[in-house]
């Protein structure tokens, strides 16, 4: 009886924790809208976008994104991305340049990213949230469509 009665505390505990372990990941600080900080962020060739936008949304499993930007020129552009976090290839849309992306949560404050064009590894990107959840820094290394290596800093402020 005493075994039984300890079994249930068990699964009692457990089974209370689990919605607060899984409303925790739900509230990931990624989540919302994010600009991008020109004044802070460093591009390796240049010249930089004249601004961005992201949306995350964020689960425990996946992390979805919808980006809009102004490059140098003042074109509009976008791309979007809906990814779980197991590294595997996801299909991605309006870049000429990536049509898949990959994501892996390095710890709780970093993803990595790996984007791909036709199989082929163009860049490697992290993603780091300030612990106060108010500042993503993106680091991007590959190369871009010219051939040249990429070595950016892009820093993105909570909205």
């Amino acid at each position: 009886m005493r075994k039984s009665a300890r079994l249930v505390s068990l699964i009692v505990l457990l089974a209370s924790a689990l919605p607060i372990q899984l409303s925790a990941q739900a509230n990931d600080p990624r989540n919302g809208n994010w600009e991008i900080n020109l004044a802070k962020s460093k591009f390796s060739p240049g010249p930089p976008p004249k601004g961005e936008t992201r949306t995350y949304v964020v689960t425990a499993n996946s992390i979805k994104s919808v980006q809009k930007s102004i490059d140098a020129e003042g074109k509009p552009g976008s791309f979007e991305y809906d990814a779980k976090f197991d590294g595997k290839d996801y299909p991605t849309s309006g870049s000429p340049n990536i049509d898949t992306i990959s994501v892996k949560r390095v710890d709780a404050y970093t993803l990595e990213f790996t984007q791909k064009k036709n199989g082929k590894v163009v860049a490697v990107n992290q993603n780091v949230i300030s612990r106060d959840g108010k500042v993503i820094t993106l680091t991007s290394k590959g190369t871009n469509s010219k051939g040249q290596a990429v070595n950016n800093v892009v820093v993105f402020d909570k909205r």
